[in-house]
């Protein structure tokens, strides 16, 4: 790899197509876009995007296949300077796709989209060198057994390893034990537990977690009763798609790039670099245009 700062991003790869309009449609109502695009998607992909963005050397471990679709996928990411390892090469079938309706006026957005729903993913055989390549890895848990087999790697070779919860999974207790960092969204809510998420995720194992709310501050907590808030820069929203993923991106750069104790002053410098990088993706329309393509 060209750089030295370099990360593992082990998850879901969509092919995500975008549509701008002034207003959802009703039932059976159709409507003009005023604008679209087409871009690989996923969480682990569009933070893997964003590395790359940001000058680090990013590798994506996933299921993409061979479908005619894929083809799009694939060149996404080439232009992105990610590097893909394919874990499904001879997988005929489709890629997931995600139907995204932006709403012009407020910048929310409308997901549709079969996630990693009926596709199993195994580990790839050069895992472990992958792992072994990497200053951080990040896993988003939407293909549970790569997940779970790209965080013990991490464990068993001292890499910090960073949970993307964008919401709960039936696999996350179990990830949860190997993983260094949890920057979750507030809709990761575990089941059962009344319980404060962040104190949740300490006693499972995790050294420290962070949660984002949009634009409110981050709440975070760590070690020895550590806790604070980090603020979220102001923005003038075009698109919220993707801005979680583009946060964890940055704040896997800020982690490879640091030294190799994360303590407090180096994890709130991630979480507010990540915090300003996210602000920035969300002013214009689709998950690439504030990247300049």
């Amino acid at each position: 790899m060209g750089s030295s700062i370099t990360a593992l991003f082990a998850g879901l790869c969509t092919l995500d197509v975008l549509q701008a309009v002034e207003r959802v449609p009703g039932a059976n109502e159709k409507v003009t876009a005023l604008d679209q695009t087409i871009a690989a998607g996923g969480p682990a992909a569009n933070a893997a995007v964003t590395f790359a963005h940001l000058g680090g050397d990013a590798t994506l471990v996933t299921g993409v296949g061979r479908h005619p679709l894929a083809a799009g996928v694939r060149a996404d990411l080439g232009r992105a300077g990610v590097r893909l390892a394919d874990a499904a090469g001879d997988d005929d079938r489709p890629p997931p796709v995600s139907s995204i309706v932006v709403t012009a006026a407020t910048g929310d957005r409308s997901v549709v989209s079969r996630n990693a729903a009926g596709r199993a993913v195994a580990p790839p055989a050069g895992l472990p060198s992958l792992v072994s390549e990497a200053r951080a890895v990040l896993v988003d848990g939407h293909h549970p057994a790569l997940a779970d087999a790209a965080a013990r790697e991490a464990r068993a070779r001292g890499v910090p390893c960073v949970l993307d919860g964008g919401s709960w999974k039936g696999n996350t207790a179990a990830l949860l034990p190997c993983v260094d960092v949890a920057v979750c969204s507030a809709d990761f809510r575990p089941p059962g537990s009344g319980q404060d998420v962040l104190e949740f995720l300490l006693r499972a194992g995790v050294r420290w977690a962070a949660v984002t709310d949009g634009p409110r501050p981050v709440a975070w907590a760590g070690p020895d009763g550590l806790a604070g808030t980090v603020p979220v820069p102001a923005a003038e929203v075009a698109d919220t798609l993707g801005a979680g993923d583009v946060f964890h991106g940055a704040f896997l750069h800020a982690i490879a790039s640091g030294g190799e104790v994360l303590d407090e002053t180096a994890f709130t410098a991630a979480l507010r670099f990540a915090g300003e990088v996210a602000a920035r993706s969300c002013e214009s329309f689709g998950t690439r245009a504030w990247m300049g393509y």
